[in-house]
C-alpha cells in the first residue's frame, strides 16, 4: 500500500486543485505522483415509461457537443442526492418523486480523485418554480425511448461516461 509522504499544491483553480505528492511504496522506494483533486458530482437518469431524459450542451475540455444525464459538481461537503435534484430542476424543469441511488464511481483514479454519484429519478414532474442555469449553460432536453437512447451509445451519439453507465443500470434492472 502506497502512503503519502509530502504534498505540494501546484494549481489551485475555481474547479479543481493539483498537488505533487511523494509517496512510499510498499517495497521501500518513493515515487512522485500528480493529483487532481476535485468535488466530485452528481448525475441523475430521470425515467417515464420507456423514457429517459437526456440534456445536449456543447463541452469545451471535448471541443463537442454531448448527450448526457443531468448532473453537475459537488460544491464542497454538498449531499450528491441534493445536487441531483438541483441540477434536474435547473436543467431540465422537473423534480421527480422517487430519487435512488443507483452507484458511484471513480472518473479517471490513475490521476485524479473525482467521484461521480448516479441517481435513478422516477415519476419526474415538470417544476413549479425552476432554478436559474449556470449563466454559461445553453442546455436542450429531450425524451429518448430508452432502447433509442441505447442504440446512440454503440452509434457513438453517446460519449459520456456517467451517461453510459446509468443507462447500463437502468437496462439491467428492465431485464430483472
Amino acid at each position: 500500500m502506497e502512503r503519502q509522504l509530502s504534498s505540494k499544491t501546484i494549481y489551485q483553480g475555481a474547479i479543481f486543485s493539483m498537488t505533487q505528492d511523494e509517496i512510499a511504496l510498499a517495497d521501500g522506494r518513493t515515487a512522485t505522483r500528480d493529483v487532481i483533486h476535485h468535488h466530485g458530482g452528481a448525475g441523475i437518469l430521470a425515467v417515464r415509461e420507456d423514457e429517459v431524459l437526456l440534456v445536449s450542451q456543447y463541452r469545451y475540455a471535448a471541443q463537442t457537443q454531448l448527450w448526457e444525464i443531468p448532473a453537475g459538481k459537488l460544491e464542497a461537503k454538498e449531499d450528491p442526492k441534493e445536487c441531483v435534484i438541483r441540477e434536474l430542476n435547473e436543467e431540465a424543469g422537473y423534480v421527480c418523486e422517487h430519487v435512488r441511488f443507483l452507484c458511484s464511481f471513480f472518473t479517471t483514479p490513475g490521476f485524479c480523485d473525482e467521484t461521480i454519484y448516479l441517481y435513478l429519478g422516477t415519476q419526474p414532474q415538470p417544476v413549479k418554480e425552476r432554478l436559474a442555469m449556470d449563466p454559461d449553460e445553453q442546455i436542450e432536453i429531450k425524451w429518448f425511448p430508452i432502447t433509442r437512447a441505447y442504440e446512440m451509445i454503440w452509434e457513438g451519439a453517446i460519449r459520456d461516461a456517467k451517461t453510459i453507465i446509468a443507462l447500463q443500470y437502468a437496462l439491467a434492472e428492465r431485464k430483472k
